[in-house]
Parts: structure tokens; C-alpha cells; sequence
């Protein structure tokens, strides 16, 4: 289960540190330049925020986004994204080609987590690509699922029974799947700070 997080918006309407992405969300979303993170507790979140106030500081910050944003998107590319109605819950995930939005496949509504769809998203997109004899350059915002994926195993504590038989049976295979195939694409963690949602999010935050 995924720890509690806190938002620091540094350039939004209202900055601050908020408890809820709903909240952040709220003070970033249609803000031109907006500037904001997570954190993992409130005393990171606060010890960011303060810094960020400062004006060196926050002068190198701005450069930083500058570079950032002018870093090109990989636009004939798949993006994959999850999510999940409570964790467990219904989770389904997608992959989308980046530069249309065209939905590439769809999985679910199963039980299960959004860490497992992002993994599994990640690894049908590999698969899929694989068969097409394409090495496109994959897109996911889940640093937890670019982990599993580089260690070929999905650390997931869901249970087993009947109801998740089947999805643990998909998380088998895509181990499997890792473990005896080896490939060149680019697998990118999607730079939400910068670029937005990305282009396969559900809009259920």
C-alpha cells in the first residue's frame, strides 16, 4: 500500500503544501508555469517548500524547468497508465500512442492495485511492440512499476484467491515474459511536473 503523500505547489493559484493530489491538483490545474511536487512526509515537504521561497533558489529551480521542458517528448511512442477505484479495487489499465491518444489496448475492470496495472501496462506494451518488431520508446509515471520492471518481479502483497486468480496468473506470465526476453526500448519515466497527465491517464485522481 502506497504511503501518504504531501504536495508542495510552489507556483499555482494558492502555494502551499496540501495533503491530497485533489487539493494540489485544484491550485496547479490551468495555471500557466505551475511549479509542484510530491513528498514522502511533511517535514521533506516542508524543508522544499521553504526552499523553494527563497529566491536563488528558486531562480536555479526555474532554470532547471526551463531544461526540463525543452527536453522533447518521444511523441511516436506508447504511454501507459493505470487505475484503481481503492487498493485493492477495480483496476484496469491502457496504453495510448502518445502523439494521438489512440488507444493501443485495455485491460479490466479486474480486483486489483494501480501498481499492478502500471506494471502489467508496461510489460503488455513490451509484448505488443515485441511482436510488432518495434523498439518504440515506452512512457509510464510509476516509478514503482519501472522498478518491478527492471527487476522482473512485481512486489505485490494483493492477495490470492479465486477473485485474483486470474490477474496473478497475468502477473506470472509477465514475470515470465521478463525473465526470458530481452529488448532495446526505451521504457521513460513521464515527466509529470513538466508535461501534464500523462496522455494515458484515466482522470480519476
Amino acid at each position: 500500500m502506497a504511503g501518504k503523500k504531501y504536495y508542495v505547489v510552489w507556483k499555482g493559484f494558492k502555494p502551499g503544501i496540501f495533503q491530497t493530489w485533489a487539493e494540489c491538483e485544484k491550485q496547479t490545474k490551468g495555471f500557466k508555469g505551475a511549479s509542484f511536487k510530491s513528498f514522502p512526509s511533511l517535514a521533506e515537504a516542508e524543508k522544499a517548500f521553504a526552499k523553494g521561497r527563497n529566491e536563488t533558489s528558486t531562480s536555479k529551480s526555474s532554470k532547471n524547468t526551463i531544461h526540463k521542458k525543452l527536453e522533447p517528448i518521444e511523441e511516436d511512442s506508447i504511454s501507459v497508465d493505470a487505475a484503481c477505484s481503492g487498493n485493492p479495487g477495480l483496476m484496469e489499465y491502457r496504453g495510448v500512442h502518445t502523439k494521438t491518444g489512440e488507444v493501443i489496448f485495455h485491460f479490466g475492470p479486474v480486483l486489483g492495485t494501480n501498481n499492478i496495472g502500471e506494471f502489467l501496462g508496461i510489460v503488455h506494451a513490451l509484448s505488443h511492440l515485441e511482436k510488432e518488431g518495434k523498439a518504440t520508446t515506452i512512457y509510464s509515471d510509476s516509478m514503482t512499476a519501472l522498478a518491478w520492471v527492471r527487476n522482473k518481479k512485481a512486489n505485490t502483497t494483493l492477495f490470492r484467491d479465486e477473485r485474483t486468480e486470474k490477474l496473478w496468473n497475468m502477473i506470472e506470465s509477465a514475470e515470465k515474459w521478463l525473465a526470458t526476453h530481452s529488448y532495446t526500448n526505451k521504457i521513460l519515466k513521464w515527466d509529470t511536473n513538466n508535461y501534464g497527465e500523462i496522455k494515458a491517464d484515466f482522470g480519476r485522481k
